[in-house]
């Protein structure tokens, strides 16, 4: 019997390590593992090792630290392919109204963009989008949820010319 309880417990932790390790304190980011299929100068080369996401404290447009260093991982990329162009989303949580969220929306796209345009990023190849509250990437009613979707989204949306 203790030999089954052992082996469960042994299961578990290894399951309980493998979700940790999988875990990353960069949601932008993943491990170098799933980073090694994409092609240089891709989507996916940008989404896994460069990261195209920043977040906001709450009602706030203020670009943090670590919002930064990802900007700076952003521009460094985006003046390796200068062809690309990119569209930045800003997002809001749920609380306020729809007209506040859009507007706090579009002030961190903008203050996204004219962070990446001060790092040599330049303006013309950036357009700038808010959908407010309207789309969550969590849904529920704590923080954990409202962290998530005070954000900024860097998507790369085409080549120049193309």
């Amino acid at each position: 019997m203790m030999r089954v309880i052992s082996k469960f417990r042994w299961v578990g932790l290894l399951v309980l390590m493998l979700g940790i390790g999988a875990c990353t304190n960069d949601p932008g980011k993943l491990s170098s593992s799933a980073s090694g299929n994409a092609k240089p100068g891709s989507v996916e080369d940008f989404n896994l090792n460069v990261g195209d996401r920043v977040f906001f404290e709450t009602d706030q447009t203020t670009l943090t630290g670590t919002a930064k260093a990802t900007l700076r991982r952003q521009a460094a990329w985006l003046k390796t392919y200068p062809a690309i162009r990119v569209r930045i989303e800003g997002h809001a949580d749920e609380r306020g109204t729809r007209e506040y969220n859009i507007a706090l929306g579009a002030r961190r796209a903008s203050a996204t963009k004219a962070f990446l345009a001060s790092l040599g990023v330049s303006p013309a190849r950036m357009k700038v989008l808010s959908f407010g509250k309207e789309r969550p990437v969590a849904t529920c009613d704590n923080i954990s949820c409202w962290s998530q979707n005070r954000r900024a989204v860097t998507v790369v949306t085409s080549r120049a010319g193309s």
